[in-house]
């Protein structure tokens, strides 16, 4: 046993029995015995552009060599994080927005439900602040304690004592529940946070119509619209972010993971011109920050990452991948290998009649790294990656099962 505590492990598990990664190119890894493994996750769901990228090595040297990173707090400011912010906006649906930046996803997640809440609060004349933020069944959106409460998965919120009050959650895929909450609480409600696909909870596109339902009801009742897309921005969907995908845009955005590839941590909230006009109106201060918002090395990396997404065109790529996947994993169904599969761009799930567990592990002893949700198997490779290697991803599976 060694001081290291695993995130979302077995706390008595001994150390060597975990792979141990010494060196990661492309969409391959190796463990410290020189086995290889092809990376069907991105690591956690992050590694756009790869491993190994030099051109995001050297500017994130470059950047350490002038210096590594100094606050952003008033009165301080720097050109990678601007810059950033800058590039962010003008890839996503929120024009005229304002971008924060902190280093992860969860980081973002509650910054965003602060928000939301902050928002309301300054609405409010002459009565209580709507103080609900609705949750829908599945969701992930991170660890922290707006995060975790935030969840629709009911075992991540379980043991930590009393979370957040004024939650509500809605079934996953069910419109007409929403309607009813929202009918029976829509002056209560401030906001919804959704993820545009649900990731960890199971790999769950939307249902046609069902983020402009949402988008809708948040309009009728006053309400802002939050996405959550953490593992859905960068490229992951075919578009740069979900929002453009499924063409509805929300009032606020979360991204990490992708924006750097998971060089260096960075994270961030977007919100929309409207909601930064808010912000800028009240002749008062934001009174929120992280020490390291707008880390100036992490901020190379994201413009390192984001040019590589550019110039190699992975966004387009990654409408290849979606046609390479959806047309093995539909041969794969068709032979009763698997039960189903869903998915857009380059994140999948196939699903299978009993736990998916054993499928998984099979997987890794073949040298395939994929994650295993209920009955599923989740894959989520680099935007890089080839249509043999999805083959060979596949051919693995199915050889699992």
């Amino acid at each position: 046993m060694t001081a290291l505590l695993h995130p979302f492990a077995d706390a008595a598990k001994p150390e060597a029995e975990y792979i141990n990664v010494v060196r990661a190119e492309g969409t391959t890894l190796w463990d410290d015995s020189g086995k290889q493994y092809f990376d069907a996750m991105s690591s956690l769901w992050y590694c756009q552009v790869g491993h190994g990228r030099t051109e995001i090595i050297d500017a994130v040297h470059r950047q350490m060599t002038g210096f590594s990173n100094y606050h952003t707090f008033d009165p301080f400011t720097h050109g990678p994080a601007v810059e950033v912010a800058e590039r962010v906006v003008a890839l996503s649906s929120l024009s005229g927005g304002r971008v924060y930046l902190a280093c992860s996803g969860s980081e973002a997640v509650d910054t965003a439900l602060k928000t939301i809440r902050l928002i309301h609060q300054r609405r409010a004349t002459g009565g209580p602040a709507r103080q609900i933020i609705v949750r829908r069944e599945r969701g992930y959106h991170g660890v922290n304690f707006g995060g975790t409460t935030a969840q629709g998965i009911e075992a991540n919120r379980e043991g930590w004592g009393d979370l957040i009050p004024h939650f509500v959650e809605i079934p996953g895929d069910d419109l007409e529940a929403a309607a009813r909450l929202f009918a029976e609480k829509g002056d209560q409600i401030a906001g919804l946070i959704t993820e545009p696909i649900q990731g960890a909870g199971g790999v769950h596109p939307p249902q046609d119509g069902y983020l402009e339902g949402l988008r809708r009801m948040c309009d009728d009742h006053g309400a802002l619209l939050c996405f959550d897309e953490v593992i859905s921005g960068f490229g992951r969907t075919g578009e740069w972010f979900a929002s453009q995908t499924y063409g509805v845009t929300p009032d606020i955005m979360t991204f990490a993971k992708g924006v750097t590839s998971g060089y260096l941590p960075l994270s961030g909230m977007v919100v929309s011109a409207e909601i930064a006009a808010e912000l800028e109106g009240h002749g008062s201060m934001y009174r929120h920050g992280h020490t390291y918002s707008g880390h100036a090395a992490s901020c190379a990396a994201a413009l390192a990452n984001i040019d590589i997404i550019e110039r190699e065109d992975l966004v387009g790529h990654t409408k290849k991948l979606h046609g390479w996947f959806e047309s093995g994993l539909s041969a794969l169904a068709a032979d009763g290998i698997i039960d189903s599969y869903r998915g857009v761009g380059a994140v999948w799930a196939a699903e299978f009649d009993r736990d998916a567990t054993d499928i998984k592990a099979a997987m890794l002893d073949k040298g395939v790294v994929t994650r295993s949700i209920y009955n599923a198997i989740a894959l989520c490779p680099p935007l890089i990656t080839t249509e043999a290697e999805v083959g060979h991803v596949l051919d693995v599976m199915a050889s699992c099962t």
